[in-house]
């Protein structure tokens, strides 16, 4: 018989007299009766009931060991699983006020699944405080766990390098499919976005910038420093920020739950290596996006900026001439140079946080979380160092 063809008949029974009773025999001992049908029904509100007695009167002793609980089970007619439950509920009380507990009466059809819970103790395991970190200790997992991710970045940097010179042998065994779908995610897709916040920082550092130079009478020198700025350093700074919490996130997040999913695993047992077959088609479509991004926020942020000037009657052909003065190939290519690199940053530490994905849903998001954290640390690590370069070198 199906569940919906007995639900109609199942009614809930009609009780005058409450199935378990409360006697207080003296300060130490007490008693609970139990009579008739004990089930989820008529165990509704007498349990709350016989709870809260039991609890006052273990609290109002100065001993509580002493305290002796008796269960009267005798005229017990039938007990189902909320009726052991509720036996398990007071003898747990008893136990855990170190009192004394007994069962009187239980029908013998009752003892063994009633013995199944035993020791009741099991059932209520005792809470285990971990014990807090020392500093010293604290200090010496952080710095391990960071030793770590520095091995694993250097290794994982030594296998690309490797496959990418690989690819550059074996062209024609590059996923190119891969290549084109991440290239068109990263590149294409997020072409709006890119826009939208160079035009806003165009717009932001032109008048932050002629607030300052107004003082001196220099307004007509923001277009050029404006125009400089964005292409040597915010042009490829801000793109790469941009790729690190679009393009970054979603190739962890693409490769975690492959990872998850040991469709990873699936490949090294075929013989693939996911390096070639997942990283190296992804880095090469950061490498070719992000220079072309960079130059598309440079003409955007520039155009911004030239047009944020007219509020300070500064013409185009003044803004366009004075750039010309000011920026030249080479502080093109400067920017240029260094938005592949925060390419290859981007989009590899995403296939690395996907690759180092745990068991579990959530840790695809911890995985896209800490690539794009690393891929913002790197970049602006990279871009230090470019910085330090071009002060020594000129470029």
């Amino acid at each position: 018989m199906s569940i919906s063809d007995a639900s109609p008949s199942v009614t809930r029974p009609i009780n005058l007299a409450p199935v378990a009773s409360w006697t207080q025999v003296n300060n130490m001992t007490a008693k609970v009766v139990m009579s008739g049908h004990v089930n989820v029904y008529t165990l509704e509100g007498v349990w709350t009931q016989i709870r809260q007695e039991q609890d006052a009167w273990l609290a109002a002793g100065v001993s509580s060991q002493n305290h002796s609980l008796t269960l009267d089970a005798s005229q017990v007619t039938s007990l189902d699983g909320s009726g052991f439950a509720f036996l398990i509920d007071l003898e747990q009380a008893q136990l855990k006020a170190g009192a004394h507990f007994a069962i009187d009466g239980l029908d013998t059809r009752y003892q063994p699944l009633l013995r199944e819970f035993e020791p009741i103790a099991n059932l209520f395991p005792v809470p285990v405080i971990k014990p807090k970190r020392s500093f010293v200790v604290s200090t010496g997992m952080a710095t391990d766990n960071f030793l770590k991710d520095g091995a694993g970045l250097i290794t994982f940097t030594g296998h690309l390098a490797s496959d990418l010179f690989w690819s550059i042998r074996n062209i024609r065994q590059v996923r190119w499919s891969d290549f084109v779908n991440a290239a068109v995610e990263a590149g294409i897709n997020a072409l709006p976005i890119v826009g939208l916040v160079a035009f806003l920082i165009g717009v932001i550092l032109s008048f932050q910038a002629a607030i300052g130079m107004k003082q001196f009478g220099a307004v007509s020198f923001v277009g050029p420093l404006a125009a400089l700025g964005i292409v040597r350093e915010m042009g490829p700074l801000i793109t790469a920020i941009l790729l690190a919490g679009r393009s970054s996130a979603a190739f962890a997040a693409e490769i975690g739950t492959m990872t998850v999913n040991s469709e990873v695993d699936a490949l090294i047992t075929g013989g693939l290596s996911p390096m070639r077959f997942l990283v190296v088609p992804r880095v090469l479509a950061g490498v070719l996006v992000a220079p072309i991004l960079t130059l598309y926020a440079d003409i955007v942020s520039i155009g911004a900026s030239m047009v944020t000037m007219l509020a300070y009657g500064i013409p185009f052909s003044n803004f366009y001439n004075g750039m010309l003065n000011a920026v030249d190939l080479e502080d093109i290519g400067s920017g240029l140079i260094k938005a592949t690199l925060f390419g290859i940053v981007v989009s590899a530490v995403g296939c690395l946080r996907g690759m180092q994905t745990g068991d579990g849903a959530a840790a695809v998001g911890i995985s896209a979380t800490r690539a794009v954290v690393s891929s913002i640390v790197l970049i602006v690590l990279v871009d230090g160092i470019f910085a330090y370069i071009s002060y020594k070198t000129g470029f």
